[in-house]
């Protein structure tokens, strides 16, 4: 156990000092996986963002229940009880006093309400569910259209679906372009890795005549290009909370404009980590392809 630690520890350190002893070839090649990461892993997180844009967006994900003009409190007690046993949801009650004097409130409306005889507008509960999906939102709409008082339900179920009908299109479009990259990632690990066996064939061959197995030769190959893939994808983390922070302000700035307070959220550890490994995976495929082809050669 100790001996293949020692292997182990000493593969790494190689690893580590061609890395060093190269620091150009090293910059460019991490430049190349940051860039190569960057790409879907921002498109991912803008994608977070515009969920949570769209859930806080005022009226997204609302159920408005719109009472009978002759709905009495008790009525109203027996809405708020099915309400706690229908969804996991939260709402609250808006008197139709309450509704008429916002009403009142808007430019040109102050007039005609006076002229009212009496307060047209109904009782209503204002439901924001904790399941959010357009199928939940929609069977729960029905549910509550069929409650006793109850006269109209109101749930832009249309909106709800395209917004995430865009979403799925967005993810799909990112899955694609990370495959892609993917493969031009593992390109680059490979192509690092083959010459570099070129110019160690002499070593590699004196290695085997003294005895040195494949997995004592591979090793080092494999933790160079493992460790590449991960300092990669941590750039390419960095790179993505630099572009977030310097895109927070505009963004800030123009929610303000709209009456709104929105800011970009930056990725957390578990998304710096996927990241991370998902680069030390793809390097270390690379190598492993690269070193397992140019080492055939020496057969």
């Amino acid at each position: 156990m100790n001996a293949w630690l020692s292997q182990h520890r000493a593969a790494l350190a190689s690893a580590f000092r061609r890395l060093w002893t190269t620091p150009l070839n090293t910059l460019l090649s991490l430049l190349v996986i940051g860039i190569a990461l960057t790409l879907p892993g921002f498109g991912y997180v803008l994608l977070d963002n515009l969920r949570d844009l769209g859930r806080s967006a005022s009226g997204v994900q609302q159920i408005s229940l719109f009472l009978q003009n002759d709905a009495s409190k008790k009525d109203i007690g027996d809405i708020e009880s099915r309400l706690k046993q229908a969804a996991n949801a939260q709402w609250r009650f808006v008197p139709k006093e309450e509704a008429l004097k916002r009403l009142q409130t808007n430019e040109g409306m102050a007039e005609i309400v006076a002229s009212l005889p009496r307060n047209p507008l109904p009782d209503a509960f204002i439901i924001e569910p904790a399941n959010s999906e357009p199928a939940a939102l929609e069977i729960l709409r029905q549910e509550i259209a069929a409650w006793p008082k109850v006269a109209h339900v109101q749930l832009d179920s249309a909106w709800v679906k395209r917004f995430d009908a865009f979403l799925k299109l967005g993810k799909l479009a990112l899955s694609m372009l990370a495959g892609i990259f993917a493969a031009g990632l593992v390109a680059v690990t490979f192509n690092t890795i083959r010459l570099q066996v070129m110019a160690q064939a002499a070593e590699i061959e004196v290695a085997r005549m003294i005895g040195a197995t494949d997995a004592f030769i591979r090793r080092p190959f494999y933790y160079f290009g493992a460790l590449q893939g991960a300092f990669g994808g941590l750039l390419a983390a960095l790179l993505v909370i630099g572009a977030l922070r310097l895109l927070g302000g505009p963004v800030g700035d123009l929610a303000a404009l709209y009456g709104g307070s929105f800011g970009l959220h930056s990725p957390g550890a578990g998304a710096i980590l996927l990241l991370t490994g998902s680069g030390a995976f793809l390097g270390w495929l690379g190598a492993q392809l690269s070193v397992s082809l140019s080492l055939r050669k020496f057969d």
